[in-house]
């Protein structure tokens, strides 16, 4: 049986992982086609960005209406469930995909209430929108795009 703290450790790397493979591929590479499910990444959450200089007013409240949001929500709420049945074996592992699920959804809506503290504080997710969408897919930590080599810093201070 592995280490609790081993558990905790590789359970952190899995969650900036999917969140690195679900960015890149599935947000914007599906989600470029204007007919897919994904497309709400693309052409909401990005199209507002790009003309709000990283704030997305979308995010400023909790609503039940179907836009980028609610959805985000619900991709986040998909990978928490399909993970339950990891808790019994590997709590602290299952334990820290939850907590980087609630630290990406944290992070990701003040970054975007916010920007000029993700300038400061989420560098890379702040690149990502202002300077190279085609790089920085990870938002919570940058682990990931270091790792594959697409941590692409911007030029401009």
């Amino acid at each position: 049986m592995l280490s609790l703290a081993v558990q905790f450790i590789l359970g952190l790397l899995y969650a900036n992982a999917g969140e690195w493979l679900i960015h890149k591929y599935i947000l914007h590479g599906l989600g470029r086609n204007r007919d897919s499910f994904w497309a709400f990444h693309w052409y909401e959450h990005h199209a507002v960005c790009t003309k709000n200089a990283m704030f997305d007013p979308g995010y400023r409240f909790v609503t039940l209406s179907w836009n980028a949001q609610t959805k985000e929500l619900l991709v986040v709420l998909g990978a928490v469930l399909l993970h339950i049945p990891l808790f019994i074996l590997f709590p602290f592992f299952t334990g820290a995909v939850y907590l980087s699920s609630i630290l990406y959804c944290y992070k990701h809506r003040k970054a975007h209430l916010n920007p000029a503290w993700a300038k400061r504080h989420l560098r890379w997710h702040y690149d990502h929108h202002m300077d190279n969408c085609s790089a920085n897919w990870c938002v919570t930590w940058p682990w990931f795009d270091y790792l594959m080599g697409t941590r692409v810093k911007n030029n401009t201070k």
